[in-house]
């Protein structure tokens, strides 16, 4: 596949700065993968649409305070992205700029020291305290939410305080992510619970974000793109209904792409024993891969020449979502993180 059959023009002004004013105040394009056939609705009617025997799996990854402002001992300025913890305190961050660091540069948010110890690849490092104190606590303490670099705030103070909520789902339960699974952020409470009433079963699962899962494809021939592996949790309870779904026949509907890559995990390894299943995937999936899992799933409108484009290509076609991502620019949709939904069955 071509590079250039991900892509489509995307105006900037589509992009939405801020969420809906209700969570399920969000428009949801519900796009029928056998037929074509596209239909406009409001998030908040999802209810009506899934039916009594549909499994919803939803990603329970919660967002962490990630961005910190570090200054170099010159005084230079260095913005730190923390990704995962390493284990004995350290933790992997994403440093910018980092051209110039060398090994064993002590970083400074006030009274609080880090240590760059090493680069892990190329613009990472292994940060650990220089005293006592967690890097966790810095992050509670003076994390900012880490918003897509295309949403635009004014400095520190414009992370607006609710974007602390509005950039979570109301399900989160596992902190690790660096970007929210923007197809969750739709639920209310009263939704999420009429939506339980509904279906036959709702599985929890957790796959932390990180950076990679939105590296842009850049590779001329799109299955040489490499993913970046993300951490995943899946348990006993989740992977219980999710048997009883494959055994009976029921669609398994995922919300977001990071759900479905967690179930083609399973799908291609086997859903386990009777324990927690948990490790890491590394699964790109694009036009021409076997869904052994997925029946459906609630989506955002995605970033062009992306592997969450590239996926949901996957599921409803290239060209079934090329009509659909036109027909929503045509009729107003709101694209990307904090934009409207769609709906593929």
């Amino acid at each position: 596949m071509n590079l250039s059959e991900l892509d489509y023009h995307l105006p900037r002004e589509r992009i939405a700065q801020e969420p809906a004013t209700r969570r399920d105040d969000a428009r949801l394009l519900h796009l029928d993968r056998a037929t074509g056939r596209m239909a406009h609705r409001i998030f908040r009617d999802l209810p009506s649409i899934l039916g009594a025997e549909d499994v919803l799996v939803l990603n329970e990854s919660a967002v962490i305070p990630a961005r910190v402002d570090l200054t170099k001992p010159t005084g230079g300025a260095v913005e730190a992205l923390f990704l995962r913890a390493l284990g004995d305190g350290a933790w992997e961050a994403l440093l910018r700029p980092s051209g110039r660091l060398a090994p064993g540069t002590v970083l400074r948010h006030g009274g609080v020291a880090l240590v760059a110890e090493a680069r892990t690849v190329p613009g990472r490092w292994r940060l650990r305290p220089a005293g006592e104190g967690a890097i966790e606590d810095l992050l509670v303490r003076a994390g900012r939410v880490p918003l897509p670099p295309y949403i635009r705030r004014q400095g520190d103070a414009g992370v607006a305080r609710a974007d602390r909520e509005r950039y979570q789902t109301i399900y989160a339960a596992r902190p690790g992510s660096v970007a929210a699974p923007t197809a969750g952020l739709h639920f209310t409470p009263a939704l999420l619970a009429a939506v339980a009433a509904r279906v036959a079963g709702v599985a929890r699962v957790a796959l932390h974000v990180g950076p990679g899962t939105f590296r842009p494809v850049t590779a001329a021939r799109v299955e040489d793109h490499r993913m970046d592996p993300e951490a995943f949790t899946v348990p006993p309870e989740a992977l219980a209904v999710m048997r009883r779904a494959r055994a009976a026949g029921r669609r398994i509907v995922a919300a977001g792409t990071t759900s479905v890559r967690v179930l083609e995990t399973l799908g291609a390894n086997g859903l386990g024993g009777e324990g927690e299943v948990a490790g890491e995937t590394a699964l790109f999936i694009t036009p021409g891969f076997r869904f052994r899992l997925t029946g459906a799933m609630l989506t955002n409108f995605h970033h062009p020449r992306s592997t969450p484009y590239c996926l949901v290509a996957a599921l409803a076609g290239l060209d079934r979502i090329r009509r659909a991502y036109a027909e929503g620019l045509a009729r107003g949709y709101r694209f990307l993180s904090y934009g409207d939904a769609m709906l593929i069955t």
